[in-house]
């Protein structure tokens, strides 16, 4: 259970991070900043399964490629901004974490354009003339 590994290293960083901030307020960030990358490196095999099986799906139902790495893209974007966003928030820098987050939703509008613009293009051809 790879979850209760999580969660009792979250839980025990938690407990550490009180106790140094009292007298180091700037070493508990450091270990709440270190602790939440190594549980995004733990978890790097499951998102590479998760791609995987998603590019397997892709090839079966005959879908182009391309829009399938645009999507998990998208959803790299959208973890990656939460994320960055979450750690400046603890931080204290609410105001750069809005703008992270902004950042983050145009590239991601940007990426999706394309395929809207295909989507809209095979609306169109349905509708009869």
């Amino acid at each position: 259970m790879e979850i209760l590994q999580i969660v009792g290293i979250a839980l025990v960083a938690t407990f550490l991070a009180l106790i140094v901030k009292e007298q180091k307020p700037n070493f508990a960030f450091l270990l709440i900043v270190f602790v939440g990358c190594a549980i995004f490196l733990f978890l790097v095999d499951q998102i590479y399964a998760i791609f995987q099986m998603l590019q397997k799906i892709a090839v079966n139902a005959n879908v182009n490629l391309i829009y399938v790495e645009t999507i998990l893209k998208i959803i790299g974007i959208a973890y990656i901004a939460e994320f960055a966003a979450q750690i400046t928030k603890d931080a204290g820098q609410g105001a750069i974490a809005s703008k992270i987050e902004l950042g983050g939703k145009i590239l991601i509008l940007a990426m999706a354009i394309p395929i809207l613009t295909v989507m809209i293009e095979t609306i169109i051809q349905l509708i009869p003339n």
